[in-house]
C-alpha cells in the first residue's frame, strides 16, 4: 500500500485507491473531501501563476476604471 501524501502548503493528507476499470485501465479514487480540497488547491496555484504572468508582462501602464468602462462596450 503507498504511503498517504500530503498536500503542501495545505495540511490535508490524501488517501487514494487505485483501482482498474473494465478495461484495465488504472484509476484514482479520493474521498470528496480530500478532491474538493485538490480542487482548490490547484485553483490557488493557477491564481498565483496568472499574476506572476501578468507581472512579467507589466508595462506600468494605467488607466482610470471610468474610461475602462467607457471604452468597454465599443470594443465588443
Amino acid at each position: 500500500m503507498r504511503k498517504m501524501q500530503t498536500l503542501a502548503p495545505h495540511t490535508t493528507q490524501l488517501h487514494p485507491q487505485f483501482i482498474k476499470d473494465a478495461a484495465g485501465a488504472s484509476l484514482v479514487v479520493l474521498p470528496r473531501d480530500e478532491y474538493e480540497t485538490l480542487i482548490v488547491a490547484l485553483e490557488d496555484l493557477e491564481d498565483v501563476m496568472l499574476y506572476d504572468q501578468a507581472m512579467r508582462e507589466d508595462n506600468g501602464e494605467r488607466i482610470l476604471l471610468a474610461d475602462y468602462i467607457k471604452t468597454r462596450g465599443k470594443n465588443a
